[in-house]
């Protein structure tokens, strides 16, 4: 038994051996080998370890099978063949390898689509469904796979071609975008890792938001272009021109592209053609632009690098309402009108939950509008929740706006000559960055802020208030003092008069009732002479003096 099972082990790592090799053989494959540029329906390549091939007319790319990195899994792929290193560009089953045990086989049927198959059973397919005549594929030395119908690219008809289905790479005259006709989205997806192109977590698009923008995405938005204004990406505004290539920004509502009403898209070209480039996602994200140092180093060169420069290209850094600012401390910093939603996280430079308004909008006060401020030199917010119309002018634009409470912000969606086109942002403002340099032309943005002369107006009332109030207050105030002080004044004069009374009674003599009662001849009627307000006063003879009884 033990001896069964080494030679079983034996066995295995000679075949896995011999599918190594095999994949090391594809980047040293010539011409001679391939099956011309072409294949038909009476041709067909296979893995069977003659290394057949076909090869584009010029000897640029070429379409087989191979292994990637470690892996023994196969895979039907186009690489770069004139570049040494083995450079794959596009992977038809991805996610879907033919395993080592049998060979796979590629074929054209008479329906016009490709079939890779193993052990007659479908592993992978194009899905054309057109009737088609004599289909023909054949390699471009563009790296395009195309299907062409009834003979070849001279009657120009493409029944499917692999542009249409990108990979992690993006290649001189590729789309990325969409095909609005069919539904197509263009889209290029990383791999999940070196040793497998299945598509990974990162992939970069057009997302078709009423004002389209580019989003880099992992489990969630990574970050975006910004919108396309007619002359640069919002937020790539500062990027020079390059002597190597330039890129174009096709869109279905472009005056400038008057026969486009199916597409939009992003693609560039090389000023060029003998250069060898490509725009690659790879793994982690990174989103790179090589070009092939054949003389130098015979290798693939960083020229540029198109994912996040800095934290401020991190979506939504700095939350909603808030723009972020890179070369300033702290970076996040609320819009003019704005405060921290919350200020102990803001300060801890948790800046997620972003700003909120300092003063409410009087939108449904039709006696005073709203105003807007504006902002130059800035990304545009996330375009999410935009409305579009390229008919219309900015004057019109803001009247759009303002008569619609849930609009915050707009612009000029084409901001080429004087500027056209009227952009809407309603809710939330989200994942703005301020720029230090200013363009030529630049696309503003008018942010809704609460009315100026709301707000003077209200705290013209408050004046008012205080100016009446105070005064008012101390009024009260000193005639409350006047009346307690009247008040006591009284008491003591009334306990001055009670205590001089006292004082005179007590100075008065006193007479018995008999000599008061002579004096005044028992009381006789005709002596008395008034009445007081302690009682009756008599008069009495002349020698006795005048005396009040009580």
């Amino acid at each position: 038994m033990d001896i069964l099972n080494s030679m079983i082990i034996v066995a295995y790592l000679l075949l896995v051996s011999s599918v190594t090799v095999s994949s090391a053989k594809v980047s040293s494959v010539t011409v001679s080998m391939a099956v011309n540029d072409s294949i038909g329906m009476s041709k067909s390549i296979s893995d069977d370890g003659n290394d057949k091939t076909i090869v584009s007319k010029d000897g640029v790319f070429e379409l087989g099978f191979f292994s990637p990195g470690s892996s023994m899994k196969r895979y039907l792929g186009i690489w770069y063949k004139k570049s040494s290193m083995y450079t794959v560009v596009w992977v038809a089953n991805r996610d879907k390898p033919i395993d080592f045990v049998s060979a796979g086989i590629l074929t054209l049927d008479i329906t016009g689509n490709l079939i890779l198959t193993q052990n007659d059973s479908v592993v992978w397919s194009t899905n054309s469904q057109r009737q088609a005549q004599n289909p023909v594929a054949q390699l471009m030395d563009s790296g395009n796979l195309v299907v062409w119908n009834d003979g070849g690219p001279n009657s120009e008809d493409i029944l499917w071609q692999s542009f249409d289905y990108p990979s992690d790479t993006i290649l001189p005259g590729m789309k990325v975008g969409w095909d609005l006709k069919r539904g197509l989205e263009w889209r290029i997806t990383s791999w999940k890792s070196p040793n497998d192109p299945a598509p990974g977590d990162f992939s970069w698009g057009l997302v078709l938001n009423e004002y389209p923008d580019f989003y880099m995405k992992g489990r969630t938005r990574l970050n975006r272009f910004g919108p396309w204004n007619g002359l640069y990406f919002s937020g790539f505004r500062d990027q020079n021109p390059s002597s190597v290539y330039e890129f174009t920004y096709v869109t279905s509502y472009d005056a400038k592209f008057p026969s486009n009403k199916d597409e939009i898209y992003y693609t560039y070209t090389l000023k060029n053609t003998s250069i060898l480039s490509r725009v690659h996602l790879d793994q982690t994200g990174g989103f790179h632009f090589y070009i092939w140092a054949e003389e130098d180093q015979q290798n693939w060169e960083l020229y540029e690098m198109y994912s996040s420069r800095d934290q401020c290209d991190n979506y939504g850094v700095c939350g909603s309402n808030s723009k972020c600012l890179i070369d300033e401390s702290p970076m996040c910093q609320c819009l003019e009108g704005f405060s921290p939603k919350s200020p102990q996280e803001w300060d801890m430079r948790n800046w997620t939950k972003g700003c909120v308004r300092t003063k409410p909008l009087t939108c449904n006060d039709i006696s005073i509008n709203d105003i807007f401020v504006k902002f130059v030199a800035l990304k545009v917010p996330d375009t999410t929740h935009t409305w579009l119309d390229e008919n219309i002018g900015l004057d019109e634009c803001r009247a759009r706006c303002l008569n619609n409470c849930s609009c915050m912000a707009f612009s000029n969606s084409d901001i080429r000559g004087s500027g056209s086109g009227c952009v809407l942002w309603f809710g939330d403002l989200i994942d703005m960055r301020q720029f230090n340099t200013k363009q030529t032309r630049e696309q503003d943005l008018y942010i809704r802020m609460a009315n100026a002369e709301s707000q003077s107006e209200s705290k013209m009332n408050i004046r008012t208030i205080v100016a009446i109030t105070i005064p008012t207050l101390c009024g009260v105030l000193l005639l409350s003092v006047y009346v307690v002080y009247r008040i006591r004044r009284n008491l003591v004069e009334k306990s001055m008069v009670r205590d001089n009374i006292e004082k005179h009674v007590e100075d008065l003599p006193l007479f018995a009732l008999p000599t008061i009662s002579m004096a005044t001849s028992n009381f006789w009627i005709e002596n008395k002479i008034g009445q007081g307000g302690f009682g009756p006063v008599y008069k009495v003879c002349q020698h006795f003096s005048v005396i009040t009884i009580v």
